[in-house]
């Protein structure tokens, strides 16, 4: 495969619900809210009617671009066996992605991301991580991992336990290895260990600038452009009506972002950047063409509701 993801796999399960619903269940509108309770969870979703259900999570939303993109991809995320892993396997397979899960019946349900659309189309998410956030080692396969070009990486799954572990497999088997920061809780809360995976263990960085700048604690972006020739490796930079920027060393290479689109949803723009910065790689692309081919990615996608073209 040219590039294998590794990720949370979270169904996305869209309900559409009135006004009453979100007030009625103590909810803040157009808000993330991540749920622990499973029985919680089961409760709010008795009472809706399922639109849609779609295979999300963050890194699996880029792999599906690349496979849209017609790449050969593959994604490694635990689901258990029950309905809606199913359903995520399901979905996965026909957007042709090679999905790998050793998939067995869990205590922890299939992970969910329950999104609620009132009438002015507004989105409320209530997620709860379940069997997703549970990966391991043995679920990453070394074979795999030999026989993928690159092996990307998303910041939402790492902590400390199982999931650590699974990532120093991935990234100590592996060619090449890309990661997004994810969000910039993400770099808050685990800033030292992504700090050192950044100078130290990954190839390809994806960051907004926000999350670029909170990991280095930088003052201006002049340190950003410092720090990103000082670890020479490929530093990708978004920044929203700025554009974006890579950094490789003395290289530094700049797109702007395209005018006068009307952006409906802005969830998944960084994902579907992603998939066309690495098309690009992996396609032998110069880097600004690698820019440009995620900058047309991520403005389609926020042009439309939801993360996937």
């Amino acid at each position: 495969m040219k590039i294998l993801g590794i990720g949370n796999a979270i169904v996305d399960v869209i309900c559409k619900v009135d006004e009453n619903f979100i007030k009625n269940n103590g909810l803040t509108k157009g808000t993330m809210k991540l749920i622990f309770n499973e029985n919680e969870f089961k409760k709010l979703l008795s009472d809706l009617k399922i639109e849609k259900t779609i295979s999300g999570g963050s890194v699996a939303n880029s792999i599906v671009g690349l496979s849209q993109l017609y790449n050969n991809v593959g994604f490694i995320g635990k689901v258990s066996n029950d309905e809606l892993g199913s359903k995520y396997e399901e979905g996965l397979k026909n957007e042709k992605v090679n999905f790998f899960c050793n998939k067995k019946k869990e205590k922890l349900p299939t992970g969910t991301c329950l999104i609620l659309v009132t009438p002015d189309s507004e989105r409320t998410m209530c997620t709860f991580l379940g069997i997703a956030g549970k990966i391991n080692e043995n679920d990453i396969s070394l074979d795999l991992l030999k026989k993928s070009e690159i092996i990307f990486l998303e910041g939402y799954l790492w902590d400390e336990g199982e999931p650590k572990k699974a990532f120093e497999k991935a990234i100590n088997n592996s060619n090449k290895v890309a990661m997004s920061l994810s969000d910039q809780f993400c770099v808050e809360r685990h800033k030292k260990h992504f700090l050192d995976l950044v100078k130290n263990k990954l190839d390809i960085i994806f960051s907004n600038e926000a999350e670029i700048t909170a990991l280095i604690d930088a003052k201006n972006f002049d340190e950003v452009l410092s720090f990103g020739k000082q670890i020479k490796k490929q530093l990708i930079v978004t920044r929203g009506e700025k554009g974006a920027i890579v950094i490789n060393g003395d290289v530094i290479k700049k797109v702007d972002a395209k005018k006068d689109i009307k952006i409906t949803d802005l969830t998944g723009a960084g994902d579907l950047f992603a998939s066309g910065y690495l098309h690009g790689i992996i396609n032998n692309l110069s880097f600004e063409d690698c820019l440009k081919k995620g900058t047309e990615m991520s403005s389609k996608v926020i042009q439309q509701v939801g993360a996937r073209l």
